[in-house]
């Protein structure tokens, strides 16, 4: 009876004391904030968080590429230790049944819970999001998810596209919602539940937001947040005449989109116009507003709780 007294009362301790952690992952997102020194960033949610927070100017995404970098990133391992360069492996079959960061709190006490794109998806992760390991109930993807190259973008004709730039009306979209704020829903309904539970476990929430990944779909409100006179061309656009073409990245992703194959840009040197390359700074950075828009609305919902926030990206 005394054993199971002092267990109890350890576990007590230990739920008591440790802290919630929420974990924030941003798809392709770069450092386009002001406490980076980027002038054009509309994203006071993050600016405040950064102001309390431990912000790094020193960190270098792993990879180029989703599957890697996520891969690298959740499993605390370089590139170059797993042996993983693209999207399909995945590295309990290939490399080794190494622990990643979720499957460390499960196994120390908390629940573990994933919504949106935490893992890639797919053969990269087992088609599982690397359940059960890293997490305690099944993953949740948005079934917007389906839709995301789907022609839902509005060109000047009022026909519809596969375009790249894609501000959209919401109640015109499939489902009337978008990936992530369906994402955003789900989260806010599992800290809800967290709120109004007896469950003494901590928890470690991961969330991962699609934008400002292309295409830029996002609510056509956020575009307003950012004129195109205030978008400006970086210095050097060119590509230099001494570059080995092994080094050039001819972006066969962006080609594909409608709005972009109607440029008629020559393969695999030719040059997107001026005009169309400041509406894709524009576009990522109305993208950018759009997920800190959304991430705002979770850091309200765990205002004056014990949690600690991490907020990151697979890439830029």
């Amino acid at each position: 009876m005394n054993l199971f007294l002092i267990f109890l009362c350890d576990f007590l301790i230990v739920a008591v004391c440790k802290p919630n952690v929420l974990f924030l992952i941003v798809d392709d997102l770069r450092p386009n904030f002001k406490f980076y020194g980027y002038e054009n960033a509309v994203a006071p949610n993050l600016d405040n968080l950064a102001k309390k927070s431990f912000v790094f100017k020193s960190a270098f995404c792993q990879q180029a590429l989703c599957a890697p970098s996520r891969n690298s990133l959740l499993t605390g391992r370089r590139p170059d230790s797993l042996h993983l360069y693209d999207f399909y492996s995945y590295w309990r079959n290939n490399v080794g049944n190494f622990t990643t960061i979720p499957q460390l709190f499960k196994e120390n006490g908390y629940i573990t819970h994933s919504i949106g794109k935490v893992f890639h998806p797919g053969i990269s992760s087992n088609f599982s999001d690397d359940m059960p390991y890293s997490w305690s109930n099944k993953p949740f993807h948005p079934k917007t998810e389906a839709f995301k190259d789907a022609k839902v973008c509005i060109n000047p004709d009022g026909s519809l596209g596969r375009n790249l730039l894609c501000p959209v009306r919401i109640s015109d979209q499939p489902e009337e919602t978008l990936p992530d704020l369906e994402s955003l829903s789900a989260a806010l309904d599992f800290l809800e539940y967290r709120s109004n539970s007896s469950e003494l476990l901590p928890y470690f929430l991961a969330v991962g937001f699609h934008k400002p990944h292309i295409p830029f779909k996002f609510p056509v409100k956020y575009l307003n947040l950012h004129p195109i006179s205030k978008v400006k061309l970086p210095a050097n656009h060119w590509r230099s005449y001494s570059l080995p073409p092994v080094a050039w990245n001819p972006w066969l992703d962006i080609r594909k989109r409608d709005d972009v194959m109607k440029l008629n840009v020559s393969f695999p040197f030719g040059r997107i116009p001026d005009f169309f390359m400041k509406r894709i700074i524009q576009y990522y950075d109305a993208s950018v507003t759009y997920i800190d828009d959304l991430i705002g609305e979770i850091l309200r919902k765990i205002e004056g709780t014990n949690t600690i926030v991490v907020v990151t990206s697979d890439h830029g």
